[in-house]
C-alpha cells in the first residue's frame, strides 16, 4: 500500500487556535481514518517547544484516501493549517547503530 508524508505549517499567529481545537484534533487521529498513520506529531520552532504544524507519515490505498483524512481534520475545518504538503513517500527499513 502506498505511502504519503503530510507536511502541514500554521499561519502565523495560530498557537492559541490551535491549542483550542486540540482536543478535538486528537479525537479525529483517534477515530475510525480513511489512512493508517504509520508517525505523527507537531512541528516545533527553534525553541523546541512551540507547535507550529504536523507532520503525518501515513499508509493509504490512495491519494484521494490521504485528501480525505486531511479535509476532514479539525485543524484543516478551523484554519489553522497555512499550508499543507502531501507527498508520496517509498517507506524503508533502515537500520541505525546502537548508542
Amino acid at each position: 500500500m502506498p505511502h504519503y508524508a503530510i507536511h502541514a505549517l500554521d499561519h502565523a499567529g495560530a498557537l492559541e487556535r490551535r491549542l483550542a481545537h486540540y482536543e478535538a484534533h486528537k479525537a479525529y487521529l483517534g477515530g475510525p481514518l480513511p489512512v493508517q498513520i504509520l508517525v505523527s506529531g507537531p512541528l516545533l520552532a527553534e525553541d523546541g517547544e512551540t507547535m507550529i504544524g504536523s507532520l503525518f507519515i501515513v499508509e493509504a490505498p490512495d491519494r484521494a484516501a490521504v485528501d480525505a483524512f486531511d479535509a476532514a481534520d479539525p485543524f484543516r475545518a478551523a484554519g489553522i493549517w497555512a499550508r499543507v504538503e502531501i507527498t508520496a513517500f517509498r517507506m524503508r527499513q533502515v537500520a541505525l547503530p546502537h548508542s
